[in-house]
C-alpha cells in the first residue's frame, strides 16, 4: 500500500505540467504585448519629448522583465517539481537552467519582483509633473519597500538555513 501511495505522489508531480504550459501562452500573450506597445513607441517618438521616450522605454523594459520573470518560473518550476530537462544537445543551452534549486528561484523571482516594482516607481516618479497622485505614489513606495525588505529577510533566512545544514 505504500508503494502505491508512494508512486501515486511522484506521479501527481506532472499535475503540474499544464501550469508551465500556460505560462509558455502567457508568455506568447506577453509578447503580443510587447509588440503593441513597441509600435506605439517607435511610431509616436516622434512627438515625445525625453520625459515621454523615457517612460516608453521603462514600459519595454518592464515587459521584458516581466517576461524574464515568466521564463525562472516556466524552467526552474519545471526542473524542480515536474522532471528534469536534457539541455545537452543545445549548444546554446543558457547555463543556470538546470542549475537554479528552490532557494535560487525565490531569490530570482523575488529579485524580478522588486526590479519590477522599481520601475513602476520610476514611471511614478517620471510623471510628478503631470499630477501623479500622491497617495498612490506613497503607496508605490511602501509596496516597493516592502518588497525589498522581503528580499532581504529572504536571502538571510536562506543563509541561515544553509549554516544550520
Amino acid at each position: 500500500m505504500e508503494k502505491v501511495i508512494e508512486r501515486i505522489i511522484l506521479l501527481s508531480r506532472w499535475i503540474m505540467a499544464p501550469f508551465y504550459l500556460g505560462l509558455v501562452i502567457a508568455l506568447a500573450v506577453l509578447l503580443y504585448k510587447f509588440g503593441v506597445e513597441l509600435f506605439h513607441f517607435v511610431t509616436h517618438a516622434a512627438q515625445f519629448d525625453e520625459s515621454d521616450t523615457i517612460l516608453g522605454i521603462l514600459a519595454l523594459v518592464d515587459l521584458t522583465f516581466t517576461g524574464s520573470l515568466v521564463i525562472i518560473v516556466i524552467f526552474s518550476g519545471y526542473e524542480n517539481f515536474v522532471a528534469k530537462i536534457d539541455g545537452s544537445g543545445h549548444a546554446a543551452w543558457p547555463e543556470w537552467m538546470t542549475k537554479v534549486d528552490f532557494s535560487g528561484l525565490k531569490q530570482k523571482l523575488l529579485a524580478s519582483i522588486v526590479a519590477i516594482s522599481a520601475i513602476a516607481l520610476l514611471k511614478a516618479f517620471m510623471n510628478l509633473d503631470r499630477g501623479v497622485d500622491e497617495k498612490q505614489l506613497m503607496w508605490l513606495v511602501i509596496i516597493h519597500v516592502v518588497f525589498v525588505l522581503s528580499g532581504v529577510v529572504l536571502a538571510w533566512t536562506d543563509r541561515l538555513s544553509e549554516k544550520s545544514h
